[in-house]
């Protein structure tokens, strides 16, 4: 049964490619083999998830899905063939008309097409440059100190990378392969049915462009092999909760020379115990005595950097108001900048009070107001 691509990432139908590439990120961190070893639910739950995303990312293959559905992918040559949604009824490839008229005809319902979400061809393509390696995606999640200071985190993982022994060729002698003879190096053939022309990938290079007579015997003529991999990944100083930084071409080895994916690392802020994140400030709630609140005075403060900050407190001041200290927040991300420290004022009441502080009260109490409402 094919399985709709929108509900295995969990979007709707009018999501933003944004938010497409944002739920497989986060579903292909979740069922990665290398996190699930041995889990085959996992396994083919990543392969779905990776099929549903080979047809969204695509603007032609996702508009032929919304308009046809799974009978856009039933011809079995589609990019997702064999994968669980069946293939394409156009041979995985573009198609246009051919009514005469010389190529200003053509070019013209070639634009027309365009706007139902097929491609008709006339662009160049090249098949290896089609075959880019697959984007990586990781998380961290790093204290509020490390991310005031900025840290670096290193990531183990295992990947596809470029064949050493063929430098990505995928040939025996490790030099780029011939021009594939039957396409001319484009990857698609052509065929022609009256009024339509049909594009299909290369029988003869399997679509890459290029014929490998003897492949490489370390990669078996795909010019990539896995290999374990270590990046260092540096959290800027300021960094907010929920970014994401990317290393380009730190991803997948592409197939035979083609180029390689991203490397995706979303960072996740713990929640501090004594400061709480607004933007580039922070809030800290610090309990002062009623004497200092009335009389004002000063108090001390600790800074997410440990440092010890002495604060004047004006008399009069009352709880819950808020005094800021310059400077002492989070680094914004321009040079020497910093947002502010703001101190939301607490007191706490004291339960056990000596003879003498309760008589002290009691005649505070009993005192003659100067202003009403003034305590």
């Amino acid at each position: 049964m094919n399985k709709n691509p929108y509900e295995v990432l969990g979007v709707a139908r009018d999501a933003s490619d944004a938010d497409i590439k944002r739920a497989y990120h986060k579903l292909v961190l979740k069922y990665h083999p290398d996190k699930n070893p041995g889990d085959k639910a996992a396994e083919e739950k990543f392969k779905e998830v990776n099929n549903a995303f080979d047809i969204l990312k695509d603007p032609q293959k996702r508009a032929a899905y919304d308009r046809f559905g799974d009978a856009a992918f039933a011809g079995g040559n589609g990019a997702s063939a064999g994968a669980g949604f069946g293939g394409n009824p156009f041979g995985g490839g573009a198609f246009h008309f051919d009514m005469g008229g010389g190529a200003g005809m053509d070019d013209i319902l070639r634009e027309a097409m365009r706007g139902f979400g097929f491609d008709m061809g006339g662009g160049a393509r090249g098949g290896a440059q089609n075959r880019a390696g697959r984007d990586l995606l990781d998380e961290v999640v790093i204290d509020l100190k490390d991310a005031y200071f900025g840290t670096t985190h290193t990531v183990n993982f295992s990947s596809k990378v470029t064949c050493d022994k063929c430098h990505g060729y995928g040939t025996a002698d490790g030099k780029p392969a011939p021009t594939c003879p039957r396409c001319g190096g484009t990857g698609y053939v052509h065929a022609r049915q009256g009024f339509f022309a049909m594009e299909t990938p290369c029988p003869e290079c399997n679509g890459l462009g290029h014929k490998i007579d003897k492949k490489c015997s370390a990669c078996d003529g795909t010019g990539a092999t896995h290999k374990s991999r270590s990046i260092d990944v540096k959290i800027p100083a300021g960094i907010e909760d929920g970014a994401r930084l990317r290393l380009a071409g730190q991803g997948e080895a592409g197939a035979n020379g083609a180029p390689a994916g991203d490397f995706y690392l979303d960072v996740r802020v713990r929640p501090d115990k004594r400061f709480v994140r607004n933007g580039a400030d922070l809030i800290t709630r610090v309990d002062v005595p009623f004497t200092t609140l009335a009389l004002g005075g000063e108090i001390e403060v600790e800074t997410i950097d440990d440092k010890k900050l002495s604060v004047k407190v004006p008399s009069g001041t009352q709880v819950g108001e808020k005094l800021r200290v310059r400077g002492h927040g989070m680094p914004t991300g321009r040079r020497d900048s910093y947002g502010d420290l703001y101190i939301d004022i607490a007191m706490r009441v004291p339960t056990k009070l000596t003879e003498k502080q309760k008589k002290i009260l009691t005649e505070f109490a009993e005192t003659k107001p100067a202003k009403k409402g003034w305590f």
